[in-house]
């Protein structure tokens, strides 16, 4: 799965797709003003390209086939040889150049690391401007990230403490439980919200997300703003019950 986004440069929009984690800019999109996609296959049947996308897979691809990049590499310079970016995919098994079918968001997409190299190659002046917008872009996606990271911690903290305080204020003390087993009771109030807005418990979240899991994530991390401002609503409505359950 990729998230696209569109950068112009001198007049010509270019697709960014994040692919498994990483930037790869359409290289048919930045041949637009020298020519079409032929200009690419020059490119890449150039000695120096192929030196360069070789050592790239081999830093980065662990499934990448030396072997086919070394006959490549011999026959680069003849008259005869040819290159393509099918015939550089399918021979050497590189992940850093992708052809893409598709009316919209197809094409030939290279890893931001070689279409800058792809840029400097078209034009110096190509590259400077590429970079420039590229890293406006991040720039961008990191200021929105972290905003958005500040309101959803401070939103999840609002009413946090009102709910474990009236859990330790008022449970805890009428509940024969051993002191290192509260936490479950913490667990369990917290399981009661969570079922209550997103339909199921932390535990089963995690067993539904084994991924996120594995990456430190929960359910509340992965919720958006609005929930965590449900959350928060009903957290601070659950403290007052509790008050009133075991004040009675």
């Amino acid at each position: 799965m990729s998230k696209q986004q569109i950068i112009n440069i001198q007049g010509h929009q270019i697709k960014i797709s994040q692919i498994n984690n990483n930037d790869y800019i359409s290289i048919t999109d930045m041949v637009i003003g020298f020519g079409d996609d032929t200009v690419i296959y020059s490119w890449m049947r150039n000695r120096n390209t192929l030196e360069y996308l070789g050592l790239w897979e081999v830093m980065n691809n662990p499934n990448f086939k030396p072997i086919e990049f070394d006959r490549f590499r011999k026959e680069a310079g003849l008259n005869s040889f040819t290159m393509s970016p099918k015939k550089w995919i399918e021979s050497t098994n590189a992940i850093g150049i992708i052809s893409k079918a598709g009316r919209y968001g197809g094409g030939i997409l290279a890893h931001k690391d070689i279409a800058f190299e792809f840029g400097s190659w078209l034009s110096p002046q190509f590259k400077l401007y590429l970079i420039t917008e590229f890293q406006r872009l991040k720039e961008i996606e990191t200021n929105h990230y972290n905003l958005e990271w500040n309101v959803k911690r401070i939103v999840s903290k609002a009413n946090y403490t009102l709910h474990t305080d009236a859990i330790k204020d008022h449970m805890l003390p009428k509940m024969n439980i051993h002191k290192e087993k509260e936490w479950l009771v913490y667990a369990d109030e917290a399981d009661v919200l969570n079922v209550a807005l997103w339909g199921c418990t932390a535990k089963q979240w995690k067993e539904s997300n084994p991924k996120l899991a594995l990456n430190g994530d929960n359910l509340r991390d992965s919720a958006s703003i609005n929930e965590l401002a449900i959350l928060s609503n009903i957290e601070s409505l659950n403290s007052i019950l509790i008050k009133i359950a075991y004040l009675l």
